[in-house]
């Protein structure tokens, strides 16, 4: 045999056993059971190697020596297989299946039949002797190879799914047809290329990463999400990689495989999906949030607090001027709206706006828009260019999608959304992403527009709220006592404050009235509900107080009075048709608390009713170097609300001594969320500790003590200290009922006046008070009184125990009386008839300054046609 066969294989030499180990691992052989052994001149095998001790199972010294045919094929093959051996050694090639015999295994097991195939090679020894060589392959391991190769081709070239394999080196050994198609190019056009060469630097360094992992630790890597665009195109895909190392037949890694799955559309499906949610989630959560406030800006700053960060990345809210100062036009028509008159859609998209609301997710923010002029800040206000998209946004009452804008094309794109609130545009909101975040698409413009009309309703309503109640509030002011209301014998001071925007206009109000004799009626009362219609029902029953409190009625039967006026409101024809409350609806019944008092300086006595009130707080002075003592609640019977009917009202007098300090307020002064009514009364009466202090200093005292910044209730707070007229301030007379009576009267009444100083009131005053006694006399019944008070004017009365009023008339140039009181009403600052307990009282009232001239500036042609 030749000497290179002699080194291809042997039996054992050590040289051979080199060279046979020298092939790498993972090489073919490891994969194809190849075995080799010679052929002597003789026939017999001569040389047997390793490969066909274990590929045949015989050793080298049950082989070598021995006819091939013999030794391991199956007998009932062996004469054709001497034939060609015959024929090899005769210098013909042959190539073949050949069947052979396993023998049985050292272990027992039976012996198995195999198919080899044999290539033997003619050739000669030293001598020049012909010999053979054959080498041997397992022919089932060839059709596993080929299974395994049709195998891989299936998956890896028929596979829908992109598929690489990359080299230890991380360099594509191969690409299928599936990722070439998606990659462009042949497959054999990507072996050698990189990860860089397909994916953006930044998803192309993550994919390196896991290769790396992959290779170095051999755990492998599912649904690694991969995004980027294919070269040569601008859209955005999204592939789930799978990764897992190949190995060798010896289990070296030889490099690693990884799949590739298209998942672009489950990707933008359930983008889609979380799209979806996302906004389904904010608009719930500005249904909750939105239009939590009746203020106009609070509402914008909700919707912004809703949409940044979760919609966009900045947002702006304008609103038009007129709406924000309470023009009652309406704005812009949106289209499709029906027509509105000219004054209501004067305003044009040019008109002023006030920027209300901005928000910013991101530093250095822009504060204009698309088309604005210069930043505009929250307050500013601005017009739209009439081309600049927010301009044609409020014109045309549609969207507009723009993209780009901002310093340094910071924003991305921007969303314009009309606001429209019953068919009408009311602002602009506008909504902005900046570079790096997902454009607006229609999804988003759907949700901005649904957003702004959210908002925009909201803000309508807060509009037409804040319109109602600053008209309630106008109408409130305008009934309550103008300025510092002045009474005789007393000091007062007096608050009223309003709720806050949110809370409607209450029905709370005060009153100061006077009365003849220097007497002073002391008013407050609430009406319960709020808004408009509690306050024209307070309108209405404050000018039913005053108009009753003129006819000098005792409180309790002022208050009875009241209460048919009240029932009488809730009805369409007025008291004539009134229902209680057990007969009406609930929001027609018109039901008030009030407390009347009815202070007399001269006597220092005090009368009050009340009904359903709050009860008056009295502080009386401390004895002299003493603080004073503790305000107390005074014991009024509570009776029933105004418009209740059915009860009777009941009064009390009281007798204040001088300096005492005597406060009626309403319950938004003592009651809130914050405290209980008990509490809030405890407050009031330690805040009420020192009388003697400027009313001002205390009725700022008093509410600063209590709190009284919650804005949940109008309050009303009115305080009256105590000064009675002293002895010299008060003449009083009675006479008898004769004639001489009324001379007696004018010298009294005249002395009083000089010893006063008021000797230019001293004619005026004695041809009245003649007048007055002798219309007792002639008319009236009993004792006669007469009565003068100094205060801020001069009050002079005249008593009889007679019940019949006293009435003007016009006397006829014929009579002989019917004069006397037309005098009285011409030369007085005022005159009138009250009923006392005892019969009546006719009294004048002259004013201090300018009552001489009054008298002067009568004409002889009043006089004469007065007397004739």
């Amino acid at each position: 045999m030749p000497a290179q066969a002699q080194h291809a294989e042997g039996s054992g030499a050590p040289s051979r056993e080199a060279v046979w180990h020298s092939s790498p691992p993972g090489s073919i052989y490891d994969y194809i059971k190849v075995a080799s052994f010679s052929i002597g001149p003789d026939g017999l095998v001569d040389q047997w190697s390793r490969r066909a001790e274990e590929l045949f199972g015989l050793t080298s010294a049950e082989v070598v020596g021995r006819d091939p045919v013999e030794a391991f094929m199956p007998p009932e093959l062996r004469s054709g297989g001497h034939r060609k051996i015959a024929e090899i050694l005769d210098g013909r090639e042959w190539t073949g299946l050949v069947p052979f015999r396993i023998p049985a295994q050292r272990d027992g097991r039976r012996r198995e039949e195999a198919v080899a195939e044999i290539y033997v090679m003619p050739t000669e020894n030293e001598e020049g002797e012909r010999a053979a060589l054959c080498v041997v392959v397992d022919v089932q391991a060839l059709r596993r190879i080929e299974s395994d190769l049709a195998a891989s081709q299936a998956i890896f070239g028929q596979s829908p799914f992109g598929f690489l394999l990359f080299g230890t080196d991380l360099t594509v050994q191969r690409a299928n047809r599936r990722f070439a198609t998606v990659f462009g190019g042949a497959v054999e056009d990507h072996r050698g290329r990189t990860v860089h060469d397909y994916l953006p630097r930044r998803e192309a360094d993550r994919m390196t990463v896991a290769l790396r992992r992959v290779l170095e630790t051999g755990e492998a890597v599912t649904d690694l999400q991969i995004s980027g665009a294919a070269p040569g195109s601008r859209e955005d895909r999204h592939w789930s990689i799978n990764l897992y190392r190949v190995h060798g037949a010896s289990g070296r890694p030889v490099g690693v495989a990884g799949i590739g799955t298209d998942v672009t559309r489950r990707h933008l499906a359930a983008r889609e999906a979380a799209g979806v949610r996302r906004n389904l989630a904010l608009l719930n959560e500005a249904g909750s949030r939105i239009g939590s406030s009746l203020d106009l800006e609070t509402t914008a700053r909700e919707l912004l607090d809703v949409t940044v960060p979760g919609f966009c990345d900045l947002a702006a809210v304008d609103l038009y001027q007129g709406l924000l100062l309470g023009d009652d036009d309406r704005p812009v028509r949106a289209p499709g709206a029906p027509a509105r008159p000219a004054a209501g859609s004067a305003r044009l998209p040019s008109a002023k706006l006030r920027r209300v609301a901005f928000a910013s997710a991101v530093s250095d923010a822009p504060l204009s828009g698309p088309g604005s002029v210069g930043p505009v800040s929250v307050g500013d206000t601005h017009r739209y260019p009439a081309a600049s998209p927010a301009a044609l946004a409020l014109r045309t009452g549609r969207p507009r999608l723009v993209f780009g804008g901002g310093p340094e094309d910071l924003v991305q794109s921007t969303l314009i959304v009309p606001m429209v609130a019953h068919d009408t545009v009311v602002g602009l909101a506008q909504f902005s992403r900046t570079k790096g975040s997902e454009p607006f698409g229609e999804r988003d413009r759907a949700v901005a527009v649904e957003l702004a009309a959210r908002a925009a309703v909201s803000i309508d309503n807060a509009r037409l709220y804040r319109r109602e109640h600053e008209r309630a509030l106008i109408l409130q002011r305008s009934l309550l006592p103008p300025g510092d209301p002045e009474a005789a014998g007393l000091d007062i001071a007096c608050r009223y404050l309003p709720g806050n925007a949110s809370a409607e206009v209450g029905g709370d109000w005060f009153d100061v009235i006077e009365l003849p004799g220097h007497r002073t009626a002391l008013v407050v009362g609430d009406v319960m509900g709020r808004g408009l219609r509690a306050a024209v029902a307070m309108g209405e029953l404050r000018t039913a107080v005053r108009t009753l409190a003129l006819l000098d009625m005792e409180p309790a039967e002022v208050l009875a009075a009241l209460d048919e006026v009240a029932r009488g409101l809730g009805s369409p024809g007025g008291a004539q048709h009134q229902r209680t409350p057990r007969d009406a609806d609930l929001s027609e019944v018109y039901l008030a608390t009030c407390v009347y008092a009815v202070y007399d300086p001269v006597t220092r006595r005090c009368t009050i009713a009340n009904a359903g009130h709050m009860p008056p707080v009295l502080v009386e002075p401390g004895e002299p170097g003493e603080p004073a003592r503790p305000a107390l609640l005074l014991e009024v019977p509570p009776g029933m609300p105004l418009g209740v009917g059915g009860e009777p009202f009941e009064e009390v007098e009281v007798e204040l001594p001088e300096g005492a300090l005597l406060a009626l307020y309403t319950d938004g002064l003592v009651e809130s969320r914050d405290h209980c009514l008990d509490e809030g009364l405890r407050g009031l009466r330690a805040a009420l500790t020192d009388p003697a202090r400027p009313l001002e200093d205390v009725c700022d005292q008093v509410l600063g003590a209590l709190e009284t910044g919650h804005g949940e209730d109008d309050i009303a707070l009115l305080l009256a200290r105590v000064q009675g007229l002293s002895a010299d301030a008060v003449g009083d007379w009675r006479l008898p009922r004769e004639a001489r009576s009324v001379g007696r009267a004018r010298e009294l009444a005249r002395n009083r006046l000089q010893s006063w100083g008021l000797e230019g009131l001293v004619d005026t005053t004695e041809l009245l008070v003649s007048e007055l006694v002798t219309n007792a006399l002639r008319y009236g019944e009993g004792e006669i009184r007469l009565r003068l008070l100094l205060d801020r004017s001069l009050v002079c009365e005249v008593w009889d125990a007679g019940l019949v009023q006293p009435r003007r008339r016009r006397a006829r140039d014929t009579d002989e009386g019917g004069r006397g009181l037309q005098l009285v009403g011409l030369l007085s600052a005022g005159w009138g008839a009250r009923r006392t307990h005892r019969g009546k009282t006719v009294w004048f009232e002259l004013g201090l300054p300018g009552a001489v001239e009054v008298v002067a500036e009568l004409s002889a042609e009043q006089l004469l046609s007065m007397y004739g």
